[in-house]
């Protein structure tokens, strides 16, 4: 059988399998194919074949699936099954469902019901003696013996699990008789000092057993000694002395972990089992009895200090875990906070004041800070950074160095604090490297990485770099290449695969090192295009802009000797610019007149020489570009003796300046505090009085308030100090002014009787007001009166908004129409409705406006000068009407003219009556009275406006009906209208030559024609002569002609450009006329065929016209009606066709 078959089929495992298949709902090929895993099969093999190993453990982890161990698995929280060995011997095929156990458990419980399950049921069962009375001599201990070992086993295990010291008992207390829950065993010690068994008689054999158990207990004792030595000695700073970086969370897992551990050994050491192996050794006399009380001793100090410890590290961990919490860029606040806590630390616990375990404290927060910042900084992504945001990861980069660099700062000053303790027992004595060996590790890789970026944000920036001059462009372009250089390198740079936040990992300081050479070459390159801008520069500015654009190379010392000329020619120019300076102001300060052209003299000064000193500061500006490179030339130190030089001529000159100007201050205000406000000019108009001068002061304290080195004197001390209210008052005196003078000087005649008697109070308390001068309280008599004057500037100002408003009314009226056309531009009927609509609102709205003036000036109805005014609007209004009944007038007369251009005003039409033709309607009558309606409703829209003046009795229609133009103009219109009446009598006698037509007996006439074939003459006499076809014919074409010939006549006809004539109605009647004519000949020809057709049906001949009995041929008869345009009834033409 092959060793597959044997392992898949090992009867021995079959309750494991069984149990374990069932348990965790396994397939049988996969527990098939686990147990045939080559260490699966070892591990089987040994539980199985071994005496020594007492337990098996089976778990399913999520990671790796099912598991098989000899030792209990570790961070398993799921279920696991136990197999527990009852007896010591192997596993068989036969035995194995007898001598095995087999639980399931969830995870850690595992071990505690081993170890239940061996005392309070196996040794119970064993113990018992009645279910152990059949047994062979010996059994019954040997197996006691070995489930005691299989319990001592578990609770070491569980120990481990736990992380806990398990102190055994001696195998000998199980055989010796046991003891009871209570831990009362059953021996006792006689008088003789030996052990004696109190429920057994004393024998050979029983004092070789006690000792036996006095052996092992001795034993036991040294095997406590040295498991309680080896955990107290256990020392937190190993980690550290081994190169380890623990964090402080472990360090406090490790006291909480002693001090639980500790607590267990005393428990386990006052145990009822622990206090019998004492009385034992202590009766004994054991030598182990002291080695026993060294033990608890012991425990009890480390008990003491653990708790000690402990108590002390919670302040500590709190703080720190408070600070973890807070955002990186907060963490340099609480530094301090930290280290204090720290301190407090050494100060209060009597156990941890030792300098190996602040050190190592120290050590461990410094680590904590260091993973803190490397996780902040995403080391894995800060070379990628150079890429992409190279600004963002400087910037980090240089906050996580502040940080830490805060967090020793606040160490030292915590150190400081220590020695100023009352005992030197409290200072921190022990070297600061042995606290900061990590985190100084750290700094300076930041401080690498800091280098590598700090260069190539300067590199960066020659992407921005625009060079001018005559060869800027060259230049420029050279930069460009370079710029483009570094690219390539800072790529290969940020594709580098490494932490360079990890102090340990030297990738970074390789690829660093590549990257300076690689900078240090571009930086050559850079040079020589410095060097070749600066040849070009002519002016201090510039250059000082090249060095400080290209600063970064000029660190180092052979780029500055390189340099040197360069730079020296720098700081020549700064010093011909500081010349030119004082050239400049040596000549040109006496000539105040160029300086003070747009502002004060004084301040023209002051202004001219601070630009002089801001020129000489900026001169100055480009020095400090190259003043820190040590160019070692003696024109450095004269650079600064010539700017302090005009800077000290420049002071000196201002001061005279500022000193005269307070004495030309002085006098002005002087001048100006002892005059009046206000006063009247020569021509009797008010006015501010000392406006220029006044404004001039206020300007020139303005600029005296920016220079405050200017002293001020009594009198300008005084206005000075109430510029604000002079200026104030100023404003209103000159808003006042201006309002009262315009009241004045935009008075129109018919308004000044109304504003008389207010401005005679005005007057009166303007005179009170200028007895006050500009230096007494005059603000408040000045807004009193300002707002008098304004008062009666509002409402004299709205009640000639008032009249404008009524003006603009009136004026509006001129653009009016009253006479429109229609959609056909004909004329039509009256005037239009919407003008005298307006016309009537617009009149309610003067009246209106009229009564608000009347309250406005506060006029009395009867009072003259409100009469006078009602008339000054009445003549505006009765001009206004005027306009607009002109302009109608107007319109009618240049309509109506002969000489007119544009179309047809009114219309007639042109009807043939029984009478003869008339117009409809009469040119005579009808045209003549709408004409007349219309003139008089032109008129009559004057009436539509209340009269305005109440001392003029007729109305507006009245006065302007006797106006002389108006009239003239209606004479015009009614004298054109005689001349188109004229016109159109001629048109309508031209059109009678058709009277014949509608005036003759068509009967009488058509007889006539049959009779002799034509028309006779008035007085003529002929002989009967019928017509022919070709009679008829010519009497049909006649009539056909006319027809045409009417037909084509216009259809209007316009009159003196005016008067439209249609003449349609005469056209279409006069067609009919001669249609009659017409067809009273084709139906007489009609009634001719018609007559031969039936002829010719009654006969049957062959010949039609031979026996027709008419005299017309019929088919020459058929032609000419078809030939007239007569059609054949529908009886006729089937007739012929038959």
């Amino acid at each position: 059988m092959s060793r597959e078959s044997e392992g898949a089929e090992d009867a021995r495992l079959d309750p494991i399998r069984s149990f374990t298949v069932r348990s965790f709902r396994l397939d049988p090929d996969k527990w098939r194919e686990f147990v045939l895993q080559d260490e699966t099969a070892v591990t089987f093999s040994s539980f199985c074949s071994s005496q020594d190993v007492n337990h098996l453990f089976l778990c399913q982890r999520p990671d790796s699936g099912l598991c098989v161990s000899l030792d209990f698995p570790r961070e398993v929280h799921s279920k696991v099954i136990c197999v527990s060995r009852t007896l010591r011997e192997g596993v068989t095929k036969e035995n194995a469902r007898n001598i095995l156990t087999i639980q399931e458990v969830q995870g850690g419980d595992a071990l505690s019901f081993i170890v239940d399950l061996t005392e309070e049921v196996t040794c119970t069962l064993l113990s018992n003696r009645q279910s152990s009375c059949s047994w062979e001599v010996g059994v019954t201990d040997e197996a006691l013996r070995f489930l005691q070992k299989l319990k001592n086993e578990a609770l070491l295990m569980k120990a481990q699990v736990d992380g806990h010291t398990f102190l055994a008992h001696p195998d000998a207390l199980c055989r010796r008789g046991g003891y009871d829950d209570a831990g009362h065993h059953p021996m006792d010690v006689n008088q003789s000092g030996g052990l004696r068994d109190k429920s057994l008689a004393v024998d050979n054999g029983d004092q070789k057993s006690d000792i036996k158990l006095l052996h092992a207990c001795n034993g036991t004792i040294v095997e406590w000694a040295e498991l309680v030595s080896e955990f107290l000695q256990q020392d937190w700073s190993r980690p550290v002395l081994d190169g380890l970086k623990p964090l402080p969370l472990e360090e406090f897992d490790f006291w909480k972990n002693r001090l639980k551990n500790l607590h267990s050994i005393q428990q386990q050491l006052t145990s009822p089992r622990a206090q019998q192996v004492a009385s034992i050794l202590q009766t004994a006399d054991s030598v182990y009895w002291s080695t026993l009380r060294d033990i608890y001793k012991d425990v009890q100090d480390g008990l003491q200090e653990a708790e000690d410890v402990t108590v002390h590290l919670v302040p500590v961990q709190e703080k720190l875990e408070e600070v973890m919490q807070l955002q990186y860029h907060q963490l340099k606040d609480h530094m301090v906070s930290v280290t204090e806590e720290v301190r407090q630390l050494w100060i209060k616990s009597e156990f941890y004041r030792q300098p190996c375990r602040i050190v190592v404290l120290l050590q461990e927060i410094c680590n904590s800070f260091i993973q803190l910042s490397r996780e902040f900084l995403r080391g894995q992504e800060v070379m990628i950074g150079l890429v992409l945001d190279h600004r963002l990861v400087l910037k980090n980069v240089c906050l996580v160095i502040q940080t830490l660099q805060t967090l020793k700062e606040a160490y030292v000053q915590t150190r400081i604090q220590t020695y100023n303790q009352d005992t030197l027992t409290y200072s921190w004595d022990f070297p600061s490297n042995l606290v900061f060996f990590h985190l100084d590790k750290f700094l300076k890789r930041l401080h690498n990485i800091q280098e590598v970026f700090s260069i190539s944000l300067q590199l960066y920036q020659l992407d921005q770099m625009v060079l001018s001059g005559v060869s800027g462009r060259i230049w420029t372009d050279v930069v460009q290449e370079v710029y483009q250089d570094f690219l390539v390198h800072v790529r290969l740079l940020s594709d580098c695969n490494c932490d360079p936040t990890d102090p340990e990992d030297q990738t970074f300081e390789l690829h660093r090192d590549q990257f300076q050479i690689q900078v240090s070459d571009l930086k050559v390159r850079l040079v020589s295009v410095l060097s070749r801008a600066l040849e070009d520069c002519n002016e201090h500015r510039s250059a000082a802009k090249l060095v400080k654009m290209f600063g970064f190379i000029l660190d180092h010392p052979l780029i500055r000797g390189q340099l040197h000329p360069h730079l020296t020619q720098l700081v020549q120019m700064v010093l011909m610019d500081l010349d030119q300076i004082d050239l400049l102001f040596s000549s040109e300060k006496e000539k105040v007149g160029t300086l003070t052209r747009f502002t004060p003299p004084a301040v023209g000064r002051l202004q001219w020489t601070q630009q002089l000193r801001l020129r000489a500061e900026d001169a100055l500006k480009s020095f400090r570009a190259v003043q820190h490179l040590d160019l070692d030339s003696g024109d450095s130190q004269l650079v600064l003796q010539r700017f302090e030089q005009i800077m000290d001529t420049l002071q000196v000159f201002r001061d005279t300046q500022r000193s005269d100007w307070s004495t030309q201050l002085e006098s002005d205000c002087e001048f100006i505090l002892k005059h009046p406000v206000i006063g009247r000019s020569e021509q009797g108009v008010l006015e501010v009085s000392c406006s220029q001068k006044v404004e001039a002061l206020q300007t020139e304290l303005r600029y005296v308030s920016r220079e405050r080195d200017v002293e001020l004197r009594p009198h300008t001390t005084k206005l000075f100090t109430c510029r604000d209210d002079i200026t104030q008052s100023y404003q209103s005196l000159t808003h006042m002014v201006s309002c009262y003078n315009q009241v004045v000087n935009d008075a129109l005649q018919v308004d000044h009787p109304l504003i008389e008697g207010q401005l005679q109070d005005l007057n009166q308390n303007l005179l009170k007001l200028q007895k006050f001068t500009w230096g007494s309280d005059v603000q408040k008599q000045v807004q009193q009166q300002k707002q008098s004057v304004l008062n009666f500037h509002s409402t004299v100002r709205e009640a000639r908004a008032n009249t404008d408003a009524m003006t603009c009314i009136i004026q509006g009226w001129a653009g009016l129409h009253l006479l429109e056309r229609s959609g056909d531009s004909l004329l039509k009927g009256g005037a239009a409705e919407q003008t005298c609509k307006q016309l009537r609102e617009e009149g309610q709205e003067l009246l209106r406006l009229i009564q608000v003036n009347m309250s406005l000036y506060g006029a009395e109805a009867s009072s003259p000068s409100w009469n006078g005014y009602l008339e000054h609007m009445d003549d505006k209004v009765q001009d206004g009407l005027f306009q607009l009944l002109l302009r109608a007038l107007h319109f009618l007369s240049d309509s109506t003219s002969p000489q007119s251009d544009g179309a047809a005003l009114l219309a007639v039409s042109l009807q043939l009556q029984e009478k003869g033709s008339v117009f409809e309607p009469s040119v005579s009558g009808g045209l003549s009275d709408f004409l007349k309606t219309i003139i008089s409703d032109v008129f009559a829209t004057a009436s539509l406006l209340p009269r305005i003046s109440v001392s003029r009795d007729s109305d507006y229609q009245v006065s302007l009906q006797q106006n002389p133009k108006l009239s003239a103009l209606e004479q015009e219109v009614m004298h054109h209208l005689l001349q188109v009446k004229k016109e159109a009598e001629h048109v309508r006698v031209g059109l009678d030559r058709y009277s014949h037509l509608w005036l003759s007996d068509k009967l009488a006439a058509f007889q006539e024609f049959l009779s002799y074939s034509r028309q006779l003459g008035p007085e003529e006499e002929a002989d009967e002569t019928p017509p022919t076809l070709k009679d008829f014919q010519r009497e049909i074409d006649s009539f056909q002609t006319l027809r045409t010939e009417v037909t084509h006549l216009d259809e209007f006809i316009v009159l003196h450009s005016w008067l439209q004539v249609d003449l349609r109605p005469f056209r279409d009647s006069l067609l009919s006329v001669i249609q009659d004519w017409k067809n009273m000949y084709t139906e007489y020809l009609l009634n001719s065929v018609s007559g031969s057709l039936q002829q010719v049906t009654q006969r049957g001949a062959e010949d039609e016209e031979s026996s027709s009995s008419s005299s017309f041929p019929l088919t020459e008869t058929i032609l000419l009606l078809e030939a007239a345009a007569v059609e054949l009834p529908e009886h006729m033409a089937a007739q012929l066709q038959c």
